[in-house]
């Protein structure tokens, strides 16, 4: 993606939460670690991308990536899941907006924030026209 900047790496984060894991005197347990929603599960299991690393807890080849979207410009589409690819077509339509990768594992239900960044061309653009929902048409 040529526009990424503002980039900021959470593996620092994530491998200190591994080792707590791993020593039980950090006073870490699994289920304190691995407590992802019901709703990020079910969000990696449809929306998210497989990635190429395995687990870090169970070590199963299931670990899903979601890149979640945030940002003024964006209007009523913040905070949606966004593939890749309308990642990639997304910064050459939209100004500025904040990507946040977050790693979920279905099976065992860990789940980390990879990485945060910032994508767009730059240019300040309108937010788009708010379109009615069922709610707004049915109260």
């Amino acid at each position: 993606m040529w526009s990424r900047r503002n980039y900021i790496s959470h593996a620092l984060q994530r491998r200190a939460t591994l080792e707590a894991l791993r020593r039980p005197a950090l006073s870490l347990d699994a289920p304190e670690a691995c407590d992802a929603d019901p709703l990020l599960v079910s969000s990696a299991l449809h929306h998210g991308e497989l990635a190429d690393t395995p687990c870090p807890i169970c070590e199963r080849q299931h670990l899903i990536t979601l890149n979640y979207t945030f940002g003024d410009q964006l209007g009523m589409y913040s905070g949606r899941i966004k593939s890749t690819e309308e990642l990639e077509e997304m910064e050459n339509n939209v100004g500025e907006f904040t990507v946040r990768v977050v790693e979920v594992c279905p099976d065992c239900r860990w789940n980390h924030l990879i990485e945060t960044y910032t994508l767009g061309d730059g240019r300040k653009r309108r937010r788009p026209r708010r379109e009615e929902t069922v709610e707004d048409i049915y109260g």
